[in-house]
């Protein structure tokens, strides 16, 4: 196939498509029909990630099948300089959405060229899909027998096409370790922050969420289809009662004090909550405890029988329990981890790639 730009010129593979050594390589795979705000996304999320030691944590590439002009679904191209030996040297792949459907989307399977760029990828290496590049990873076996989600409404779809992968039509985002996938492009955002949370701690991914005006965190687990979320004219919202809650998190709190803080019977309040948050109001307590922790276990030298205190868990052994149901770390190891100085992961052997 003939390249019809040749200003945009591929960077010779000697050479390489990563230039910051130390940093976690994120290649982001691009195809015909790209959505411009998934892309951007990844590049503007990933890129604000940065300490006072380090500075940037991330660099990120975009590659493609072919490097050369990609289209996209609005009414401009871009030009991607790298191809598919980007992928060879990645920690964290990224496949965002096309508006183009492929064969991953119609029938099932990959076209040969996406085989053969999926083949650089080194086994180890994270990969991640934003909205319906989850079509992708299915087509290549990488989510038989695992939990995974999409678009709502490709969900169809997807079921029948790979009836092997467990799929959550319900949830913004699922974290299966070393693959992940979320639902449509806002929550390519959560997917973003979650993998920053993951490799570098809860202050770096709430240092980018304030930088980019997001909220720092929505779990994975959260509606990602909320029929009413902003309260209709004069109807009453649940806000005064979450903030609320924040304050009074080392408190006991019951669904009856928060349904006065709006005045509401508990029934009126909790489906309200569901209505306008996605989950239950005792779901998100105990969201909303468990971010605390994490934070105070970063971010200070409290014991941590005083940090479950603290954050409404009563005793360290019901924060351990509900900390590593959350992340499957007890609050120790979880502090060793991030208080240290955050290390770039490890990279896997070069010489053998991803089958597909």
């Amino acid at each position: 196939m003939s390249h019809s730009c040749a200003h945009v010129p591929a960077r010779p593979a000697s050479e390489g498509a990563f230039v910051h050594p130390g940093r976690h390589r994120v290649a982001v795979l691009v195809r015909h029909g790209v959505i411009p705000m998934e892309l951007g996304v990844v590049h503007e999320v990933f890129r604000r990630a940065e300490t006072p030691g380090r500075g940037r944590l991330y660099e990120i590439v975009t590659c493609a099948v072919e490097p050369g002009p990609v289209r996209t679904d609005a009414d401009f191209p871009i030009h991607v300089a790298h191809g598919p030996g980007a992928l060879a040297e990645a920690d964290t792949v990224l496949v965002p959405a096309t508006h183009e459907p492929d064969e991953t989307e119609t029938e099932g399977r990959l076209t040969e060229p996406l085989r053969a760029a999926l083949a650089h990828i080194r086994p180890g290496t994270r990969i991640a899909s934003i909205c319906t590049g989850a079509f992708l990873l299915a087509a290549a076996g990488l989510l038989d027998g695992r939990r995974a989600t999409t678009h709502w409404l490709s969900t169809d779809g997807f079921r029948t096409l790979y009836p092997r992968v467990r799929l959550d039509p319900d949830v913004l985002y699922v974290d299966e370790g070393s693959v992940l996938t979320s639902a449509g492009e806002a929550a390519g955002i959560d997917l973003c922050l979650h993998l920053i949370r993951r490799d570098f701690g809860t202050a770096v991914a709430n240092d980018v969420a304030r930088r980019v005006v997001v909220p720092p965190h929505r779990d994975g687990g959260q509606a990602q289809f909320i029929r009413r979320p902003v309260p209709e004219p004069g109807a009453s919202s649940t806000a005064t009662a979450r903030a609320w809650a924040l304050d009074h998190l080392d408190r006991p709190l019951t669904l009856r004090e928060l349904a006065a803080q709006e005045s509401m019977s508990v029934r009126t309040f909790t489906r309200r909550f569901r209505e306008e948050a996605g989950i239950t109001p005792l779901r998100w307590l105990t969201q909303q405890r468990i971010e605390r922790a994490r934070q105070l276990l970063e971010d200070t030298d409290l014991p941590v029988e005083r940090i479950a205190s603290d954050c409404g868990f009563g005793t360290a052994a019901s924060l351990r329990q509900h900390l590593h149901a959350a992340l499957g770390v007890s609050p120790r190891a979880y502090r060793r981890t991030f208080r240290a100085e955050p290390q770039p992961p490890a990279s896997p052997p070069h010489g053998s790639a991803l089958t597909v």
